[in-house]
């Protein structure tokens, strides 16, 4: 992303660093963001869509693992990679064999990714379920606690999804 960032010349680029370590799936990454907004679904399935952003990936990961055993569902994973638009194609897709989608973001909900997903869902029947933070301070709050508060526990996450498909 950065070799490209500083290669191309036609659109601005940020590139966010996370806090937290960086997971290498030790899949190389073609150097070519010129299609703009297109997602990667990282492994393919059906009802359940967990669109899990940045350094959340691996939470991500882990809430598919955790639905798996709890509840049988082998949900669908992708990689949003962008966080300014959305992949319309892939999210119009999703409307064929999934009853819910969620999003995962180590960022504000308010006005965040999340959000977007949302506003695209919003005319249809797909379910959408928002994880992130709350707009507040929290310098001095420790982070699982901010986890917990935020309900972006793996097992509050499954429990969330749960109580939306069996209303």
């Amino acid at each position: 992303m950065m070799e490209w960032g500083l290669e191309q010349q036609e659109h601005p680029v940020v590139v966010r660093i996370p806090k937290n370590e960086v997971i290498s799936t030790g899949k190389t990454v073609k150097a070519d963001f010129s299609d703009l907004n297109k997602y990667e679904i990282t492994e393919s399935s059906k009802d359940v869509a967990i669109v899990s952003l940045g350094s959340f990936h691996e939470l991500g990961k882990k809430v598919k693992e955790e639905l798996k055993r709890e509840t049988g569902i082998d949900a669908t994973l992708i990689n949003p990679r962008f966080i300014t638009g959305i992949d319309k194609e892939m999210l119009e897709n999703l409307k064929k064999d999934h009853k819910v989608v969620i999003t995962l973001e180590d960022g504000l909900l308010d006005g965040g990714f999340g959000e977007k997903i949302t506003r695209f869902y919003g005319n249809s029947d797909m379910k959408v379920l928002n994880f992130g933070a709350h707009k507040e301070f929290t310098d001095k709050i420790p982070i699982n606690e901010l986890l917990k508060r935020y309900h972006l526990t793996k097992k509050q996450i499954v429990e969330d999804i749960q109580r939306v498909l069996y209303l």
